[in-house]
């Protein structure tokens, strides 16, 4: 079974930067796309960003695009998010997820979800 925990959340003031990671306890990382989803208080979760098995390829959503960057070190079967410009609306508990399938997971289906780490943005 695998798991996902994720960690480098915390506080942070607008304009900020922050990463996050996923590391995952699973000897064939490499054969799943990996993604970020966020849930803010009172709202539903959204798809943040992903990417493919290899890196090649990443998607992300617009509120982030220009801002985030997702990327994976196969050999340490770790994801990062890295948050730069951070905006209070980026407040919000975020999450780490894993699929074979990079399309589901680009709509939020996943086969495996972390725990989430809890990001906060203010003055």
């Amino acid at each position: 079974q695998v798991q996902l925990e994720e960690s480098g959340g915390g506080s942070v003031q607008p304009g900020g930067s922050l990463r996050l990671s996923c590391a995952a306890s699973i000897h064939t990382f490499n054969r799943n796309a990996m993604g970020w989803f966020r849930q803010a208080p009172g709202k539903e979760r959204e798809f943040v960003a992903v990417i493919s098995r290899s890196g090649e390829t990443t998607l992300y959503a617009d509120s982030v695009k220009g801002r985030f960057t997702i990327s994976r070190d196969n050999a340490k079967s770790t994801v990062y998010l890295q948050m730069n410009s951070v905006k209070v609306e980026d407040t919000a508990d975020y999450f780490c997820a894993a699929d074979t399938n990079f399309g589901g997971l680009r709509v939020g289906v996943a086969g495996i979800w972390g725990q989430g780490t809890q990001v906060t943005v203010s003055s």
